[in-house]
């Protein structure tokens, strides 16, 4: 019977060869087991210690490249031997005889003198010779090995021999003649178990170990010694803090070089199964793996069973994603290749999905005709599974192989839309290819408009326009749908660069004029929200642009060719004075998108949300907001439209106090011209806010009129676009310019529409003085309370408080300080907070907010329910719409409330209302 040794337990292994040598009788053992399993350790401290008793030892290591070579093991055994010089001349000359004789018998009947050379120091002392590896040893010393093993049974020899588990049929052959032998002793060695493993972690980590780490650590290695010594050395880098005692395991360098190894140690065909595994993934099936490297099934599930061993494989498979990973690294990219090619025309014939197919062709080169088809539905699965990247190398490559003609150019418009929404700094490289195309007029009508979109982005506004002016020229664009398409195209184009809405041709109606239907072209979307951009950018009512914009996000879903339009129909409500229907459309939108569609998608639809806040006077969520669209695409993939979320970020950061951040935003390494853009102009206002509130008054001044200039040549001076006016009125009034402030906002207060009137009436009101001041200010106040931001309506009640401050009403000035510090913190305004109570935390002689319901102020025990969640809202700050909205109930049932509870509280205007109402009037809580 065969000894199994436990590899924890190779003293009793080394406790059976010094037995055997101790014997003297001419013993031979062989050690068997797995791939670095720990057969060359234990041969090796044997014979250290058989040399220090004195033993003469006799030591070589078979190898692959040798295998042919005559005696080429024989002649290292005694290369190396501490022999006699005579006795190794002699053995030299015996072997290079053998060799020399032209039949096998004539070279056998060399090897008993040969073994004499061995047999004669095994007079005087123990001689033993160790072969580790002896399976790859050449015929010859082999056949010699066997006959010294029978010529010692009675001397005073020991030969011990290491050997695979597995052995080729030649292999075994000679050493199953050892193994007959009487005088042969066979030990097999054991992976470590899991207990081993945990002890090897104990030791290394020279403390106590965790038993998940070590239950971890056996089932990723199968209790191989080299893959747990490798992990284990891995794991135990500098980063875990604690040099020597691993945290958790990361396979490294060294668990790779391991892996390497036992490859390398198990052969060619092993080695190929394992990268013919590796490659296949999940599909590795072994009918399958010897399709794909030719192999036969015993060779198949012989290389299974020693990759089992070697503790690489369980059940067929890589037992460590990592270690799969190492394997085709160390696969050189040609034979990577083929493999692959293979892999995918095999799992095609088997009738495989398109994805798993295609997993493979994209890391070869694909020339067959059947895989373009493959690989774009395969870029449509992986687009719903949200894995972009895949999605790209798959157009890519179907792109490079598919002949010139239209499935070409859908190719190539496919690849646009993903690099767009994924990665849209690649954007550029690939529409080079595609301005051709759009030249050549190889695109449909609405593709035009969407490329051309594409082009305004990556910033190259004049080549977009070149291509218009082509296409206006060619008579073959003459249909009804395609003069339509060319038209919406330029005047989307010269929505984001004004600059650009004239043609050579002949002038296009300008692009913030109102727009009517074009009428055939059908259904593009980009010409709906043109549409509601230039309502919400004339100077007539909103309820266009509230109309076209809804009608934009009501018609079109989230998708490619779409996602622009409807980003633009919300800046279009947005503009239009209605932030409040704007955002449910906006959350939705964001909530389609999350994590699936791309971080494009979702960076625009964040910053409008940022943008959306910012209008509400939420300096907090504007931050948060445009923050997050920044981080989920970084700038330089912004192309031009950067400006949006920049322009948010630092009106947020300069009306919260943190101007150092803001600051470090407003780095423009472009030429100033890159500004006079849609986008640019918001960049130019939010500047200049930033100038005005560090004390660069003049500089401010300059931002704010170039941003009148543009608008003006632009032809859309409106304030929802840039309120240029009040902005330099309040540059004025600081440069000390009281004049021109008014002159300013009284410019601005002829062109203001109601939504806009409250903001206007705030700064006219703090460059005039005396009884004009008061009045007003009392009318922002009123104008901003019916709707507006509440941040506006903050600065408003503060300037107004100052104001009767200066008339001596005390009483009335405190009540507004405080209403207007509570509404300044609740946005985040922290300069304007210590600006209307400078050094406080709370507001100085506020009283202090109630907590039981007796210390409400008196009246409020009349309110109902109802009235008591719509008083301490208004107390708050916020705007009937957005009552309205939290409530879920009519604007006109908040105003009719509104009137019974200043009647109940003997109040005359919504500001009168006290901060300290309590939020649990009315029996239930209000989240304020």
């Amino acid at each position: 019977m065969t000894p199994i040794i436990e590899r924890e337990n190779e003293s009793a292994a080394l406790a059976e060869l010094r037995t055997a040598a101790a014997a003297g009788n001419g013993r031979v053992a062989l050690l068997n087991g797995s791939v670095a399993a720990g057969k060359t350790e234990l041969l090796v401290r044997f014979t250290d210690q058989a040399a220090a008793d004195g033993a003469l030892v006799l030591d070589a290591t078979g190898t692959h490249t040798e295998r042919s070579w005559p005696f080429a093991l024989a002649r290292k055994l005694f290369d190396s031997s501490p022999l006699p010089p005579e006795a190794r001349d002699e053995a030299v000359r015996w072997m290079d005889e053998a060799a020399a004789q032209t039949s096998a018998e004539a070279r056998m009947r060399v090897l008993p003198a040969l073994a004499g050379t061995v047999l004669r120091p095994a007079a005087d002392r123990l001689v033993v010779v160790a072969v580790d590896d002896a399976h790859l040893g050449d015929p010859l010393s082999l056949q010699f090995l066997l006959c010294l093993a029978r010529r010692a049974r009675r001397a005073r020899v020991l030969i011990v021999l290491t050997a695979s588990e597995r052995l080729s049929q030649d292999q075994l052959g000679l050493l199953a003649e050892l193994l007959r032998q009487p005088n042969c002793h066979r030990l097999r060695l054991k992976p470590l178990s899991a207990e081993g493993a945990g002890r090897m972690l104990t030791e290394y980590a020279d403390g106590p170990a965790d038993d998940g780490l070590a239950a971890a650590l056996y089932e990723r290695t199968g209790g191989n010694p080299l893959l747990v010594r490798a992990l284990l050395e891995d794991s135990a880098a500098p980063a875990t803090g604690d040099a020597g005692l691993p945290h958790a395991l990361r396979p490294g360098e060294a668990y790779a070089g391991a892996v390497a190894e036992i490859l390398h140690r198990c052969g060619a065909e092993v080695t190929a199964l394992a990268r013919g595994t590796a490659v296949l993934g999940e599909a590795a099936a072994p009918e399958l793996l010897g399709r794909l490297l030719g192999l036969a099934p015993t060779a198949v599930e012989g290389g299974n069973r020693d990759l089992t061993l070697g503790g690489l494989f369980h059940d067929g498979r890589f037992r460590d994603a990592t270690a799969a990973a190492a394997v085709l690294a160390g696969t050189p990219e040609q034979e990577l290749a083929g493999l692959h090619h293979r892999a995918a025309t095999l799992l095609r014939d088997d009738g495989a999905s398109t994805y798993e197919v295609a997993r493979h062709l994209v890391r070869t080169t694909a020339t067959e005709p059947w895989a373009v088809p493959v690989l774009r539905e395969a870029a449509e699965y992986a687009l719903v599974d949200g894995d972009l990247r895949f999605a790209r190398h798959c157009l890519a490559l179907a792109q490079e192989v598919c002949p010139d003609g239209p499935e070409r150019v859908a190719l190539k418009l496919r690849l646009a839309s993903v690099l767009w929404r994924s990665k849209p700094a690649a954007l550029g490289d690939h529409l080079t290819t595609l301005v051709p195309e759009m030249l050549r007029e190889r695109l449909a009508p609405d593709e035009l408009v969407v490329c051309v979109g594409y082009l305004v982005w990556a910033k190259r506004t004049d080549e977009a326009a070149g291509v218009l002016d082509t296409l206006e020229r060619s008579a073959t664009w003459s249909s009804q749908e395609e003069r339509a398409a060319l038209t919406t195209a330029r005047q989307w184009l010269a929505l984001i660069s004004p600059a650009h809405r004239g043609t050579p041709h002949g002038t296009l109606p300008e692009v913030y004029a109102p727009a009517e239907p074009l009428g055939g072209a059908a259904d593009i979307a980009h010409e709906h929200a043109v549409r509601a951009m230039t309502a919400a950018l004339s100077h007539d009512t909103p309820d266009g642009a509230v109309a076209e914009a809804t009608r934009v996000l009501q018609r079109y879903r989230l998708g490619d060719g779409y996602v622009m339009p409807l980003v633009f129909a919300l800046w279009a409500l947005t503009y239009a004075g209605k932030p409040d229907l704007a955002l449910p459309w906006c959350e939705r939108l964001l909530a389609e998108c999350k994590d699936r569609y791309g971080p494009t998608w979702q960076a625009l639809l964040t910053a409008v949300r940022g943008e959306i806040a910012l209008r509400q006077g939420d300096l907090v969520k504007a931050e948060r907001h445009a923050s997050a669209a920044l981080s989920l695409l970084p700038r330089r993939d912004w192309g031009g439209f950067v400006a949006l979320p920049l322009s948010t970020l630092i009106l947020a950061y300069t009306g919260m106090g943190r101007y150092d951040d803001a600051m470090e935003l407003l780095n423009h390494t472009g030429p100033e011209s890159e500004l006079d853009t849609l986008p640019g102009l918001h960049f130019r206002r939010a500047r200049g806010r930033w100038y005005l509130a560090t004390g660069r008054f003049q500089a401010a001044l300059g931002d704010f009129l170039t941003c009148g200039e543009l608008m003006d040549a632009w032809g859309v001076d409106v304030p929802e676009l840039a309120p240029w006016r009040v902005d330099a009125s309040d540059a004025w009034l600081a440069l000390g310019d009281r004049k021109k402030a008014v002159e300013m906002a009284e410019a601005q207060l002829l062109r203001a529409p109601d939504r806009e009137r409250g903001n206007v009436l705030r700064a006219l009101g703090c460059a005039e003085t005396g009884r004009d001041r008061l009045e007003r200010l009392e009318e922002a106040v009123q104008a901003l309370e019916n709707g507006g931001s509440r941040l506006q309506l903050a600065e408003v009640l503060g300037e107004l408080g100052r104001g009767y401050q200066a008339v001596g009403d005390v009483n009335r000035a405190r009540t507004l300080a405080h209403k207007a510090w509570h509404m300044a913190r609740f946005c985040g305004a922290e300069p304007l907070c210590q600006g209307l109570m400078p050094g406080h935390a709370e507001p100085e002689g506020a009283p202090e907010e109630p907590e039981q319901e007796a210390s409400t102020p008196r009246g409020t025990e009349a309110l109902s329910e109802a009235e008591g969640r719509v008083a301490v809202l208004a107390a708050h700050g916020h705007t009937n719409r957005e009552i309205a909205a939290m409530l879920y109930v009519t604007v006109s049932t908040v105003e009719q409330h509104l009137t019974r509870i200043y009647r109940k509280l003997r109040v005359q205007r919504r500001r009168d209302l006290p901060t300290t109402l309590s939020s649990r009037v009315g029996g239930l809580r209000v989240d304020l």
